[in-house]
């Protein structure tokens, strides 16, 4: 008999007003051209038509002029070309300037789904019983691109939970990256990662003692496309992904969090974050860092990062190196283990995964944990989200892939020193998409990146059907009693 879950009557939905002032960019050639008709106008032309402009979008963005001027430095390479002096250009002009390079892009129009949620760190003026959340969601924009997104949100002493209202304004983060590589300390760093050396001499012969992303990328192109072995394909992206490894990014501290939207970065990151896995890890000397696994995806090649922080305004970015740090479905338990890190993978897409590692960005060895075993798992099975420790062992939620592709969440317990034995894990679906569910962007979808345990129920925050989100709990005595029944 399947247990008994609750259903809450709390949905988020994709708001296509949430927007962000993104760089337009169609070339030189067009650049130039706008330039010089922009430039032709006169002072009271370029009044006249940025003034409206500032009125009209200053009610959409926080600080639009601020933005406009940012995307007007961004053409200056192509002014130079054309002989403009770019410190010359009035005020105004500026800003019509970066008018024409800026478009809206509607961060969540298609969909908002795969929530995890955390702790907040913040759970001041709260009465008993209550907790703050922190919830992160995968949203979709045009052009199927993802970014991560959050909400804050309160369960109270009988689980009612509320999700707070999103803010007026969205902002991208301040990036600060390290654009100009140290060759000796670049290939240092990669030797030690155990990349292949033979590969490593090749691209260094072609390098100077600095070089930017742009070269080190085009020598690996060429290189990679010269070669069939797939395995020596696989050690040039490594070279590539350790480039992107010294990413930070620093939202305002005027925002709140539903402001902040982490926005695709990187090249490996231009067709969308997935998926980002929350996790409130506890260091051994006690303090607290917050850490998600989420998967870059850039049309082609799948590559899993790191986030990590303390508090959801400033970031640290890297990628995710070794055999285990491989396809989607990343997670990371919420603390040491015998004085190492541990995560759980899904390398082949088939198959739950175990991997050990002294080094938070180097997964290697990976062993198989588990397979799917019954009938609504059959196609895969994977997590959702980090572990959760409890006094019976680790309890994972997982799904389940099975006829119609229709996704499931089960359940599985892990022993809590060794979590590489089970001790329990459902025959049964803990939650199957139902009638009100299964329509969306994907149809008979459930999925989650991450749940929560608060007063003796278990809150899974889930996707439907790859389009909106919405809770659902299960009483956590109650769920353990039936995972130890089962056995494993």
């Amino acid at each position: 008999m399947r247990l008994f879950i609750e259903r809450k009557p709390v949905k988020v939905y994709p708001d296509p007003k949430r927007v962000i002032a993104r760089f337009f960019f169609n070339g030189d050639d067009r650049a130039k051209d706008v330039i010089r008709k922009v430039l032709e106008l006169s002072p009271k032309d370029v009044f006249g038509l940025i003034s409206p402009i500032l009125q009209e979008y200053s009610k959409r963005h926080r600080n639009i002029t601020k933005i406009l001027t940012r995307h007007c430095k961004k053409i200056k390479h192509v002014m130079d070309d054309i002989e403009i002096d770019y410190e010359s250009l009035s005020k105004n002009q500026r800003l019509l300037l970066g008018s024409y390079f800026t478009h809206e892009y509607s961060i969540e129009s298609a969909a908002f789904f795969n929530p995890s949620v955390v702790e907040d760190p913040d759970q001041s003026e709260l009465v008993e019983g209550e907790k703050r959340l922190i919830i992160s969601f995968r949203a979709v924009g045009e052009g199927h691109i993802s970014s991560v997104v959050f909400r804050r949100a309160m369960v109270d002493k009988n689980g009612n939970i509320t999700v707070n209202p999103a803010g007026n304004y969205i902002d991208e983060a301040e990036i600060i990256r390290n654009a100009v590589y140290s060759k000796k300390l670049f290939f240092k760093k990669a030797a030690d990662a155990s990349i292949d050396l033979s590969i490593l001499d090749e691209i260094g012969s072609q390098l100077e003692e600095k070089f930017d992303y742009a070269l080190l990328r085009r020598i690996i192109h060429s290189s990679k496309n010269l070669t069939e072995d797939d395995l020596k394909k696989l050690e040039y992206d490594k070279v590539l992904w350790l480039s992107d490894t010294y990413h930070e990014i620093s939202f305002s501290r005027d925002t709140d969090i539903s402001d902040r939207v982490i926005f695709p970065i990187s090249e490996f990151e231009r067709k969308g974050i997935e998926d980002a896995r929350f996790v409130r890890f506890i260091k051994e000397d006690g303090s607290v860092i917050y850490y998600a696994t989420y998967t870059a995806f850039d049309g082609a090649m799948i590559l899993p990062k790191l986030l990590q922080t303390t508090d959801f305004y400033d970031f640290k970015i890297s990628p995710l190196h070794g055999a285990g740090a491989q396809n989607k479905n990343l997670a990371l338990f919420p603390r040491k283990i015998n004085g190492k890190y541990v995560m759980m993978s899904r390398i082949d897409g088939c198959n739950n995964y175990l991997m050990y590692s002294d080094k938070i960005n180097v997964w290697d060895n990976p062993v198989k944990l588990q397979e799917p075993r019954f009938p609504w798992e059959l196609i895969q099975i994977g997590n959702c989200g980090s572990p959760i420790e409890t006094e019976a062992g680790w309890l994972v939620i997982t799904h389940g892939v099975g006829p119609m592709r229709r996704y499931c969440l089960g359940a599985v317990l892990l022993d809590l020193e060794d979590p590489s034995i089970e001790i329990g894990r459902l025959d049964e679906p803990l939650v199957i998409p139902n009638q009100d569910e299964r329509e969306g962007y994907v149809p008979n979808v459930l999925y989650s990146c991450g749940s929560i345990i608060h007063n003796g129920e278990l809150i899974i925050p889930y996707g439907l059907s790859d389009y909106c989100s919405s809770f659902a709990t299960v009483k956590i005595d109650l769920l353990l009693a039936k995972l130890l029944e089962t056995g494993p």
